[in-house]
């Protein structure tokens, strides 16, 4: 029996590395059965026991170890099953750009609250700094300050330009991290300048819509001399919609540090009188897009999205 890394799936076979050895294994349909109900099995990350079969020169997945924490996103072609996207991280980043194509607040806040959900420390990289104007550079430094005043890592770089990439490096030291982000933000295009032997497929941007295309079909985890990137799809949804209504306020750090303030305990910060987040909202010092992602998650669990709650803010 050997013990191994998932480094890489494609949805029927796995790339293990096990001591500096790569290895292509299989999974058995009873194996799919006993597993926790997603569309994936195993993921990218997965530490599991195998067995290798002479005969057809195939691993046999035989056990996957306890995961530490993992990421989830709705299934593309099934809505109401879940993906593992990646396990046993250490850091999750967001590639993030406000310009060809943009990145909106929304997006941002719905991978935070998967990360704060799951337990694993994000970071939020905004690329393309070179092609921001006047504009863009005001609307960066807000969002910025945000994300580092709530307590999250940030990061402005610009991969054609080769700005603050030493920077992004030096922290992933030693860390097993999980990229995200819309297509065409530069999710491959980093992983180049990181390491160019490890050439990915990139996209150029559509000039019509300002989307990218997806150039990453599954996720892949790549070995480089002082960390571990596990490069994902683009990211449509994430796998919010598991959590209980009452749990959203514990996702929302700076909102959670108010909640004793309240008036009432099982305040929902919406409609009741003396809550402290919406008094923190008026005030500034809870960001208003924050809330309006908070109000937007709370509404997808009532099915429904009402605009009224927005009105004074």
């Amino acid at each position: 029996m050997k013990t191994g890394t998932i480094i890489k799936s494609t949805g029927s076979r796995y790339t293990v590395l096990s001591e500096k050895e790569l290895f292509q294994c299989v999974i058995k349909g009873k194996f799919r059965i006993s597993a926790i109900k997603t569309t994936n099995p195993v993921a990218v990350g997965d530490i599991v026991d195998f067995e290798i079969s002479e005969s057809e020169k195939l691993g046999v997945i035989k056990r996957i170890h306890d995961r530490k924490n993992y990421i989830i996103r709705r299934s593309v072609n099934l809505s109401h099953q879940r993906q593992i996207i990646a396990s046993n991280i250490d850091e999750a980043v967001l590639l993030v750009t406000l310009t060809n194509p943009k990145t909106y607040p929304e997006f941002i806040d719905r991978f935070l609250v998967s990360c704060e959900a799951y337990n694993i420390p994000a970071t939020i990289v905004f690329n393309k700094i070179d092609l921001y104007n006047e504009k863009t550079k005001n609307e960066a430094l807000s969002l910025f300050n945000l994300y580092e005043n709530i307590g999250y890592t940030c990061f402005e770089i610009s991969i054609k330009e080769k700005i603050n990439l030493e920077n992004v490096r030096q922290f992933l030291r030693g860390k097993t991290v999980v990229f995200s982000g819309n297509s065409g933000v530069g999710k491959s295009s980093l992983l180049n300048a990181f390491q160019p032997d490890y050439m990915q497929k990139t996209s150029q941007i559509s000039d019509s819509h300002g989307t990218g295309t997806h150039t990453t079909t599954f996720a892949e985890m790549f070995i480089f001399s002082d960390f571990r990137i596990i490069d994902t799809p683009g990211i449509k949804s994430f796998g919010i919609d598991d959590f209980k209504k009452e749990e959203i306020t514990a996702w929302f750090p700076e909102m959670f540090r108010l909640q004793k303030q309240c008036r009432f305990y099982n305040c929902t910060h919406v409609n009741e009188p003396g809550c402290a987040v919406k008094d923190a909202v008026r005030k500034g010092i809870v960001g208003e897009s924050r809330y309006r992602s908070y109000l937007s998650i709370l509404d997808e669990k009532d099915g429904k999205y009402r605009e009224d709650l927005y009105k004074d803010f």
